[in-house]
């Protein structure tokens, strides 16, 4: 049985991921299978951006994180939640955001630049990233994640990949999702008194 220093995975992100990439199973192999999946994946973000952005806007609960002024967006944001459309130019911004998180997954080197990466996804989403204005509650992000999988993991049934590649190309992307998603929830954890 292995020991686990438990104070240790709430403070330092490099622990914290070795330590579920080993427990979920999470390796060089299942890193090889994204990395190789760029050719198939690459060509299809836009449409899966697409997807994930038309079902954030077809819910107040979600849409209304889209309304204010996001970090590093200078244009004029929308007026209120009904001026917001998939066009608008600030949900452009942020289509561009989750365009870029798909070409890092694919992209880069799972390292420890990676690991901080993983992190500050889950950071940008709470005021702890800095925009007291930016304050997604955990439940929509779990919804977000849970529409990045399907759609993700749809589109992967879909690459002419034979079977036996196919699932372990969607187990693959499913560990990383699993480890993304605690990257988020680590950032809603309350402290402990």
């Amino acid at each position: 049985m292995q020991t686990i220093d438990e104070p240790r995975l709430e403070a330092d992100p490099q622990y914290r991921y070795e330590y579920l990439a080993e427990f979920i199973g999470f390796g060089p192999d299942d890193i090889a299978l994204i990395q190789r999946s760029a050719q198939h994946l690459g060509p299809r973000i836009p449409q899966l951006v697409e997807q994930t952005y038309r079902k954030l806007l077809d819910y107040d609960a979600t849409a209304r994180h889209f309304v204010p002024k996001q970090s590093g967006f200078d244009d004029p944001q929308p007026e209120n939640l009904q001026a917001l459309t998939v066009d608008h130019p600030q949900v452009r911004f942020r289509k561009d955001h989750l365009n870029r998180y798909f070409m890092q997954l694919i992209g880069r080197a799972f390292d420890a630049k990676m690991v901080l990466y993983l992190d500050m996804v889950g950071r940008i989403h709470t005021p702890k990233a800095g925009n007291e204005q930016i304050n997604v509650p955990l439940v929509q992000m779990n919804a977000l994640m849970g529409v990045i999988s399907d759609v993700l993991l749809t589109s992967i049934s879909e690459w002419p990949l034979d079977h036996t590649i196919a699932l372990q190309t969607t187990r693959a992307f499913n560990k990383l999702l699993w480890i993304q998603n605690d990257f988020v929830n680590r950032h809603y954890q309350q402290p402990k008194s």
